[in-house]
């Protein structure tokens, strides 16, 4: 298996992309947590999209219209790299007071440390 360098903010975004890859194959559809300006998250719409999964790109919970989760049994859940946490928590929270079961996958341990440059003296 071929890994992304770990040198930059690839490792992140192919480590989604193959997490979405996995997703779509348990998922009825797939919401991506990111800006409509993100094209790592659009890119992550994309992969879900070519791998036949209904896919949509939302910023948070107020995006998530019912036409979206019609026949909906199973819905998959990810965000691009510069999502904030939070914004993915409140979207389980609001799933998880209407009922839903989580379940949390896990497809790779992002273990990568990126340090700040030293200071300039």
């Amino acid at each position: 298996m071929i890994t992304p360098k770990t040198d930059d903010i690839c490792y992140a975004t192919q480590n989604r992309q193959n997490a979405v890859k996995e997703l779509v194959q348990v998922s009825d559809a797939v919401l991506v947590v990111g800006s409509k300006q993100s094209s790592n998250a659009n890119r992550l719409v994309e992969v879900a999209r070519m791998r036949g999964a209904r896919a949509f790109l939302v910023d948070s919970i107020a995006d998530v219209m019912p036409d979206m989760l019609e026949g909906v049994r199973a819905l998959g859940l990810t965000a691009s790299a510069s999502s904030p946490e939070w914004l993915v928590e409140e979207i389980i929270g609001a799933f998880a007071r209407g009922g839903a079961e989580v379940e949390l996958m896990s497809v790779a341990k992002e273990r990568v440390h990126f340090p700040l440059p030293l200071p300039s003296n």
